[in-house]
């Protein structure tokens, strides 16, 4: 067996962020009232939010913004694209995101059985995840996903980022694992893929949404399932 250490990317790769956040976000347009307030269009409201959340994820990765900024300001901009400036309003629905996201529990299709199966084969699973400490492990704590993990490395607890090199190093050294047995699983070719490259770790890229790229990591695959044929 090449492989004794597999390193999870956790959202985007087995807990459905998307899925997730949309369904967050549409409790909140019910529970405060917002077509009242002007946003008549949810799906063009969560569509924003998204944009919105990925650049000012992609200034965080690059040091331009802290964490407690990307959380509050994604929520000021959404309602902004809607003519409401109401900072209040978007520290609300950044509180109530941030205490109902963790707790949503839709998975990629066979996450369960793919982490069973390789736990039964023996394989040391753990995560890498740029997420924040609580918000991660309460994801993983409703999702029923802890169990699988024996380390959990976020980019808040290890003072860095994917796909800085340094976080890919803290967690070999956390885990005492040597980057020749190990492998990243991830579902995204900057963070995750060239990430662990500069790290001299395999990867394998998990390509749910079929995306053309002309890296090459050590594996591809388009669903979970497919990780039988590879372990």
């Amino acid at each position: 067996m090449k492989y004794r250490h597999l390193f999870f990317d956790l959202d985007h790769t087995l807990w459905d962020f998307e899925a997730n956040a949309r369904s967050t976000l549409e409790h909140l347009y019910l529970t405060l009232y917002l077509e009242q307030r002007g946003i008549h269009d949810f799906d063009l409201f969560h569509k924003n939010y998204l944009k919105h959340n990925e650049k000012l994820w992609e200034q965080y990765r690059n040091g331009m913004i802290r964490h407690d900024e990307l959380r509050v300001k994604r929520m000021k901009l959404a309602l902004l694209d809607f003519r409401i400036a109401d900072d209040d309003l978007a520290q609300e629905m950044n509180v109530s995101f941030l205490e109902l996201l963790p707790t949503r529990t839709i998975l990629f299709p066979y996450t369960m059985e793919i982490l069973d199966y390789l736990t039964g084969k023996n394989y040391e699973l753990h995560l890498i995840t740029n997420g924040f400490e609580s918000t991660q492990h309460s994801k993983l704590k409703y999702s029923g996903l802890d169990r699988f993990f024996k380390e959990v490395i976020t980019s808040e607890g290890s003072n860095s980022l994917k796909p800085n090199k340094e976080i890919f190093d803290f967690a070999l050294e956390k885990t005492g694992a040597l980057p020749e047995e190990s492998i990243m699983l991830g579902d995204n070719i900057e963070v995750d893929i060239l990430g662990a490259m500069n790290a001299g770790i395999d990867q394998v890229f998990i390509n749910h949404y079929n995306i053309v790229t002309d890296i090459q990591p050590t594996f591809t695959v388009n669903s979970l399932k497919e990780l039988e044929n590879i372990f």
